[in-house]
């Protein structure tokens, strides 16, 4: 009598299924973990314990990293000191982590949406609901990315937990081909997508909880790594004052409040100091504690910023010197 495991042994498989699998089973991000085969038993308290055990453990992981990713944000804040983008790319919560941070830079750099783009395989609905294939194609990547006229002043990150996704590594080959900086941030040593870029930096947080749900360890993992990326890089490109956000967007009226707050912590100014400064320049928190601390009027203040790239220490330091 032949098993049911020796049937399913036998039984014909979708083309590239076995390959596949034999990928996953040498991923640290898919490995099973037999000491939590009865976790669906434990009491909810015990759980949230494993769990947030497991979080813990990758602050530490990102760490050993800090070399190679202090590398790949001097290098990304270069290029887009030229003018450069920063531009992510990657699929289901890979893909999602990149737009999350790409979205969140205008309202607390005061970037331009065009200066910081999130792609994710299968386009914007993806966000929300997965596109079958979409993945699992280079093509569409390289597409993607020619759809926004990639230069060689950009720079690409694909993101991927498993550092095999064919979207990212796509991504990032055609985009080392235009000659931009490449980035391939992933959660396997010895990956694929690592190899592809200029700058691989493999954070390995170990198995899931969930075997393969490389949305819980991997997933923050990625999370912090992107926060480092792009808040160093908006440091480097004088977007922020010490650890003010003084080209913070007021957009709505908790940041309206906040940037009053910030004109406030820089300058020491009083509250009609500050409503002056700010009406004569726009509501700009830069430029209204230049006015302040420069002694400069609004438009003044606006040709030093201009002429400083962007950087109020340099700016300040302008006006001290004439």
């Amino acid at each position: 009598m032949t098993s049911t495991t020796d049937a399913n042994a036998d039984a014909p498989t979708p083309d590239g299924y076995g390959e596949l699998r034999a990928q996953l089973d040498t991923l640290t991000t898919e490995a099973f973990r037999p000491e939590l085969a009865e976790i669906d038993q434990l009491p909810t308290p015990e759980i949230a314990r494993i769990m947030n055990g497991e979080d813990s453990t990758v602050p530490a992981a990102v760490a050993e990293k800090l070399p190679q990713i202090a590398a790949a944000i001097d290098a990304t804040a270069e290029r887009m000191a030229r003018g450069g983008r920063l531009i992510y790319a990657g699929a289901g919560t890979a893909g999602r982590l990149g737009v999350l941070d790409a979205s969140e830079c205008p309202p607390t750099f005061n970037t331009d949406p065009s200066e910081v783009i999130g792609l994710i395989a299968g386009g914007p609905s993806a966000m929300v609901k997965a596109v079958e294939g979409a993945e699992d194609s280079k093509e569409l990547a390289a597409a993607d990315l020619d759809a926004l006229g990639l230069t060689a002043d950009d720079t690409v990150v694909g993101i991927s937990a498993s550092g095999r996704t064919p979207y990212a590594i796509g991504a990032v080959e055609h985009a080392r081909g235009k000659g931009a900086l490449t980035i391939g941030l992933s959660c396997n040593a010895g990956s694929g997508l690592a190899a592809a870029a200029e700058h691989g930096l493999e954070v390995v947080v170990g198995p899931e909880l969930l075997t393969g749900s490389t949305r819980l360890k991997a997933g923050t993992a990625q999370k912090l790594v992107l926060n480092m990326l792009s808040t160093i890089t908006m440091i480097r490109l004088g977007k922020t004052y010490g650890n003010l956000m003084v080209d913070v967007r007021a957009s709505n009226e908790k940041l309206r409040a906040r940037s009053r707050r910030i004109v406030s912590l820089a300058t020491g100014a009083s509250d009609e100091e500050i409503e002056t400064a700010l009406t004569a320049t726009d509501g700009e928190v830069k430029n209204a504690i230049l006015t302040i601390l420069g002694g400069v009027d609004g438009p003044t203040a606006a040709t030093l910023l201009a002429d400083s790239h962007g950087h109020l220490r340099a700016a300040l330091a302008a006006v001290r010197t004439t």
